[in-house]
């Protein structure tokens, strides 16, 4: 890898950390000391949550014609400021009103500024080469809710939460825009290019199915991050065997991830894809069988391998399947179903479990094999080990 990729790598890794820690990981760490602070109940900061994930799905598209034009330096130094501007508003919110305002401007920076917008800006630069890079900055910002949580945490203990708001925005400003706007490189935009961002994308069969099985599993892993101790616990673990397990999913994503930078880098992503949806169903079969303890543990490795992986492959496989060309804007429009329908998983899980208690690991398991199923009627390339050399 030359230095200049590498260099990339870190700065869009550190910038998304920041990104993915100051906004997607902050209501699990601030919702409590926000709710009594506003008077707003928990349950409204959760619903607005949702509708601000809403809105940045409604931006993927958006999103992906911007990086296609060669705009994504401008792109992510724009999310930014509204990064900025979101948390400045969310750390003076007294009301429901400013605190629906702060996460709505914060929905609109998500929509520009996390890992859908970095892989466009990524598939621009390096084109079908681009999967080693993806890989890298995911496992640098996989990072992003172990290092967000503890320093959100110690901030509201310390300085207090809405002071804490305020570094997270100044850290925007004065460190991740630079670093977007300057430090980024800006390949060139020829006129093929805006030839090709002339043309339609169609909806035919691969883009269905990748969007389903995207969808799919990206509703497992929103249920599994609201829900996971719950769920071992209805499974027969402890609630100490719960939390252990579930400090395991962290480290599991990461050492899958460099697995993916290694071994698998030899094979078309879409097996890797393939594999990754199919770790989550091994571990459900695992719990259910042998109930908590081990069981717990390795149900969490599973589950937390595949997740690291599919991450990866939302960047990836589309890349490999239909090449460099209107790339950003295939990931919005891809991306949108798995966006919605991931905003209300944890409110359907949570239905589900009342219902279900431990056997909801069935209906995930369910939904996993359904996109593995997708998965496999998605073709690749025969050419792709000759074409698509890292």
């Amino acid at each position: 890898m030359n230095k200049g990729r590498l260099f990339t790598i870190i700065v869009l890794g550190s910038t998304q950390t920041l990104a993915w820690a100051s906004s997607y990981y902050l209501p699990a760490v601030l919702a409590d000391a926000i709710a009594h602070d506003t008077g707003v109940s928990t349950n409204w900061l959760f619903g607005i949550f949702s509708v601000s994930l809403i809105i940045s799905a409604l931006l993927g598209p958006r999103m992906g014609r911007m990086s296609d034009a060669g705009g994504g330096n401008r792109m992510l130094a724009g999310s930014n400021v509204l990064f900025a501007a979101g948390l400045g508003l969310l750390a003076f919110a007294h009301s429901l009103p400013m605190l629906i305002a702060a996460w709505l401007v914060l929905g609109v920076a998500m929509g520009f500024g996390l890992y859908d917008a970095a892989f466009a800006v990524l598939g621009r630069i390096y084109g079908t080469n681009a999967r080693g890079a993806i890989t890298g900055i995911t496992l640098l910002a996989g990072f992003a809710s172990t290092v967000g949580w503890p320093l959100t945490s110690w901030g509201a203990a310390t300085i207090g939460w809405r002071d804490t708001c305020l570094v997270w925005a100044a850290l925007h400003l004065f460190i991740a825009l630079p670093l977007n706007y300057w430090a980024l490189p800006r390949p060139a935009v020829t006129a093929e290019d805006k030839k090709a961002m002339d043309k339609p994308v169609p909806i035919d069969r691969p883009m269905i199915l990748l969007a389903f099985a995207f969808a799919a599993a990206w509703i497992v892993t929103a249920g599994m991050a609201a829900h996971f101790p719950r769920i071992l616990e209805a499974t027969g673990a402890s609630h100490a065997q719960a939390i252990a397990a579930g400090a395991l999913i962290g480290p599991a994503q990461v050492g899958a991830r460099i697995l993916e930078a290694s071994f698998l880098a030899r094979f078309h992503p879409v097996v890797s894809a393939r594999l990754a949806t199919f770790t989550h169903p091994i571990g459900a079969a695992v719990i259910l069988a042998a109930g908590g303890g081990v069981a717990a543990s390795a149900f969490a490795v599973l589950h937390g391998s595949g997740n690291g992986i599919l991450t990866i492959a939302r960047g990836t496989v589309p890349l490999a399947i239909f090449g460099p060309e209107n790339y950003g804007y295939r990931l919005g429009i891809l991306g949108m179903p798995s966006r919605f329908l991931s905003a209300a998983a944890p409110l359907g899980f949570s239905f589900l479990i009342d219902w279900l208690g431990g056997n909801v690991l069935l209906v995930s398991a369910g939904l996993c094999l359904s996109a593995f199923c997708a998965l496999c009627l998605v073709r690749k390339p025969a050419t792709y080990a000759e074409a698509h050399a890292d």
